[in-house]
């Protein structure tokens, strides 16, 4: 039976899945379900959440109680979206990082040059993307704090080295690493119903160093040896083959649509900076990205764009399309 979940209902789900503190959890957690369909077939999702919240709110007054302690990496979001680049020893993250953006994170050609997760900014069109670059993710050594770093982020990019034989073995050794915690790569995000605490972060596979001797026979070896669903697209960071098509991959599988907004006293809209949101997105949740008081005390808005005439009134439920232009009347 179908449980028929809102909009207003996924979108509390999202949050709940990037949440950086207990708080958060617990402040999403009640929003879920606020916002569930009560009837039969939601039975066990509420159950499952009604047991979550005590826990969350049990952690809660435990790190109330407990003494204060500093908190890992934390690295606020920016940009149209966060991915985190993931890689075994020598995969080339931080290669990528220096070809996708003006960072200049140090390249080396031994393991673990990479120490501390680092942000950078990835220009595509109008718009940045945040990429941040990681310590690699081996058997024997993964940093704590990357689990909560991939649980919140809107994509992960799994590098994968074809200049060795090991490539392939560092990469299974990261899938089972994340496989034993239940922060873990797939073909989409989304949250486990029977157990909300297993997170799964959408993946893009980018074997890397295609310009190596024997990478073509490696990179049939790993899909032999290591078989993934997800979307895959063959890098050279040395010679920059395929990274432009994975810049767009990256920004495509983002999912979201620029809108750009325009005053009533202006004839133009403000082209360079576009607001970006997810994807059947609507007015009113533009309104709320520019400032709440525009959501609250919303009337109406114009809009220019995709399938309507220009100009046209609308009400707050419009679903906005990528590079419309909006004016909000308050």
């Amino acid at each position: 039976m179908a449980t028929n979940l809102t909009p207003q209902y996924h979108k509390a789900e999202e949050q709940y899945r990037r949440a950086a503190t207990t708080e958060e959890e617990l402040k999403w957690l009640e929003v879920m379900l606020k916002e569930m369909p009560k009837h039969k077939a939601s039975e066990k999702l509420q159950s499952e959440i009604k047991q979550r919240i005590s826990r969350t709110k049990r952690e809660l007054e435990a790190e109330r109680k407990a003494p204060k302690k500093a908190h890992g990496v934390v690295i606020p979001r920016q940009g149209a979206g966060t991915v985190i680049l993931l890689g075994g020893p020598n995969a080339g993250k931080s290669s990528l990082v220096r070809q996708l953006t003006r960072a200049t994170p140090e390249v080396a050609p031994y393991p673990f040059t990479t120490r501390l997760a680092a942000p950078a900014m990835m220009p595509w069109e109008d718009i940045h993307v945040q990429l941040i670059d990681t310590p690699p993710i081996t058997s024997a050594f993964m940093e704590s704090y990357l689990l909560n770093m991939i649980r919140a982020a809107d994509l992960a990019v799994l590098l994968v080295d074809l200049d060795t034989d090991e490539g392939i073995e560092q990469c299974q050794e990261l899938l089972d690493r994340l496989n034993a915690t239940k922060t873990r790569l797939a073909a989409q995000s989304m949250l486990d119903e029977a157990d909300l605490g297993l997170s799964f972060t959408r993946t893009l596979l980018a074997p890397n160093k295609l310009d190596a001797p024997g990478a073509g026979d490696r990179l049939e070896l790993l899909h032999e040896l290591c078989p993934l669903d997800f979307p895959e697209y063959p890098i050279s960071t040395e010679t920059g083959a395929g990274v432009e098509d994975l810049r767009t991959a990256i920004y495509r599988a983002l999912n979201v649509v620029r809108v750009y907004t325009k005053q009533p006293t202006h004839k133009t809209a403000d082209f360079e900076r576009p607001f970006t949101l997810p994807a059947g997105s609507t007015v009113l949740d533009v309104a709320e990205q520019v400032h709440r008081d525009f959501a609250e005390k919303f009337k109406f808005a114009r809009v220019w764009g995709t399938g309507v005439h220009d100009g046209i009134v609308v009400k707050g439920d419009h679903e906005v399309h990528d590079r419309d232009v909006v004016e909000l009347h308050i």
